[in-house]
């Protein structure tokens, strides 16, 4: 797999516009979690998407996506909006019980919206589980890497969805029996919010590059998948201990690539 090490980002020609290069909608953090709210959309901000949408019922977290990213529109309400690709879950955002989106090309499901999953409004459903999370929803995870990526397998085809199963050699599987396995990352991506900052880029990714199979989605994972490990092993190259934002600092060097 080491074509993903390579064109990460669908380059542009000189008639795209911010629309043309994919629109993303993030629903993400809370007042727990106020920082995945940051670290999600700027992992959306640097996956090539041309306008990106963040929704959240809270004030103080909309004003502080905003001053942060000045590109970013902040909307309280997301009945209504149109997106490529919507991600949606990190720092477990309140959702309605009967949540759905309007219909969308793909959606990334992180933490507690993946329960969400099997009735989604999307071409391509995407979800991100660990070990834990995959046990919430119903499934055992195999040992060794042979048994996550049969796992991984089962969840795709189970739930009808892309499974990036996470952890050490992450797995990504469709429901059509694709698996491949991720020997980039390192243990340095085991800090607080990474998932948080690769769920932003994953979607952002889609929205680019608007690939239009299974194994296309696949495709466009990896890269991301790839990029953020890449990251991460250069910042842990200058700094130690790194930091979720430090992975943000070091995508857009990964990204030229």
């Amino acid at each position: 797999m080491l074509w993903v090490k390579k064109n990460f980002l669908r380059r542009l020609n000189k008639y795209s516009h911010k629309y043309s290069h994919g629109t993303v909608a993030v629903i993400a953090g809370s007042s727990e979690y106020v920082g995945a709210s940051l670290l999600c959309v700027g992992g959306a901000r640097r996956g090539g998407s041309g306008y990106i949408n963040y929704i959240h019922e809270e004030e103080f977290i909309r004003n502080l996506v905003v001053s942060s990213y000045p590109d970013v529109v902040v909307r309280e309400k997301f009945k209504g909006i149109k997106a490529d690709a919507w991600v949606v879950g990190p720092g477990s955002p309140k959702l309605p019980r009967r949540f759905n989106i309007p219909h969308s090309k793909y959606a990334v499901l992180d933490a507690g919206a993946m329960k969400y999953a099997r009735r989604i409004r999307a071409d391509f459903v995407v979800i991100t589980p660990h070990e834990g999370e995959a046990r919430k929803l119903g499934f055992v995870i195999g040992e060794g890497d042979e048994g996550r990526e049969q796992s991984a397998r089962e969840m795709a085809e189970a739930l009808g969805c892309v499974v990036v199963l996470k952890g050490h050699h992450t797995v990504v599987a469709s429901p059509e029996g694709l698996a491949v396995m991720d020997e980039l990352a390192g243990p340095e991506l085991a800090t607080a919010g990474t998932g948080d900052v690769l769920a932003g880029l994953m979607g952002s990714m889609l929205a680019s590059w608007k690939p239009e199979s299974y194994q296309e989605v696949v495709v466009v994972i990896f890269k991301a998948i790839s990029a953020h490990a890449l990251a991460a092993t250069a910042a842990s190259a200058e700094i130690n201990p790194i930091t979720s934002s430090d992975i943000l600092k070091f995508l857009p060097i990964v990204l030229k690539q």
